[in-house]
């Protein structure tokens, strides 16, 4: 069976474009393949955040990610700071990694401008940790949004850079994992091309119901359509996108046709979209209530899926030892 490995950092509640773009995937893998799931807090000390907030999101991620439906019985659930081997196998990969190929990386330069008094090497060597995350594990997929693609490229470059330095087919490959056909990419509800904490523009899934409304019929358009059967402007396919995700294909049909004629009222439109979005968050937003409380059950699950991974780490990283040369213990 082949594994698959993911993660989320952990800088606060889960949004739709988490939901949509990877748990809902992690969901639906658990059944078929070897999965493990962590919460990436290590990747978190990018950006500084203080001794509270890391504690207190692991437990908020770990909370979400089982009132989403993954089973810690069928997909293990740890905590990435929890696992030391990981760290070993981040200094290997650096080793072989070059600073000019850290540097060309899209999500660095973006990270770089917009914290421009914080570029620190945790930062550049982002997606030397992100191998290390997978590779340990040796897992052949990774659930992804479109945005992650090269990081797993970089990924793919670590694995075979050690495969041909030392003359072994050692690590597989990792390829993208996506829910749908193609990576899906949840836009934002201020007009923007993708939901994020950092713009503001999310719905979260501890909402309530009269806070989705609201946002949701705040969210940017412009004066209707024009023309029969033109073509949308970004702000109204993002409308659309969110009916193709969260709405039947009815539903669907239904506006494509009214935006057709020209005779589509955003109202109605958006209306539509808030009540189907409280639809699918309501019932997850009740069992992260219920989880939240219990955090017994919620170090348990952390402790339990820890152990999983440390294992699973620690075979490939004596292996690992004995390939570059190192004492095995």
């Amino acid at each position: 069976m082949e594994k698959v490995v993911s993660g989320i950092r952990p800088t606060g509640n889960l949004h739709l474009g988490n939901y949509f773009g990877a748990v809902k995937s992690f969901v639906a893998m658990q059944a078929q393949y070897q999965c493990m799931f962590f919460i990436a807090d290590w990747h978190s000390l990018t950006t500084h955040p203080k001794p509270e907030n890391i504690q207190n999101s692991a437990r908020t991620i770990l909370a979400e990610y089982l009132a989403c439906g993954i089973d810690p019985q069928k997909a293990p659930i740890y905590v990435q700071s929890d696992v030391k081997e990981t760290l070993e196998l981040y200094l290997y990969l650096n080793m072989n990694t070059y600073l000019g190929e850290l540097e060309r990386v899209t999500t660095f330069k973006e990270k770089a401008r917009k914290q421009p008094d914080n570029v620190n090497a945790g930062l550049l060597t982002y997606p030397t940790l992100m191998a290390a995350d997978v590779l340990q594990h040796r897992a052949h997929k990774v659930p992804v949004g479109k945005d992650q693609e090269q990081n797993m490229e970089m990924m793919r470059k670590c694995a075979r850079r050690f495969n041909n330095i030392y003359g072994i087919e050692f690590f597989p490959e990792p390829q993208n994992f996506y829910f749908n056909a193609t990576a899906l990419k949840v836009p934002g509800l201020d007009g923007s091309g993708k939901m994020g904490k950092s713009e503001g523009n999310c719905i979260y899934l501890r909402d309530d119901d009269k806070t989705i409304r609201k946002k949701v019929m705040k969210a940017v358009t412009d004066n209707g359509p024009q023309e029969p059967n033109s073509q949308r402007p970004e702000v109204i396919e993002n409308l659309f996108t969110f009916l193709k995700i969260a709405s039947t294909p009815d539903t669907y049909q239904y506006f494509d046709e009214k935006w057709n004629d020209c005779t589509l009222r955003y109202g109605d439109l958006k209306k539509q979209i808030a009540e189907d979005l409280v639809n699918i968050v309501a019932p997850i937003r009740e069992k992260i209530e219920e989880y939240s409380s219990n955090t017994t059950l919620l170090d348990k699950v952390a402790k339990e899926g820890a152990d999983h991974a440390r294992q699973s780490a620690a075979e490939t990283l004596n292996e690992v030892r004995k390939i570059i040369g190192f004492r095995v213990y």
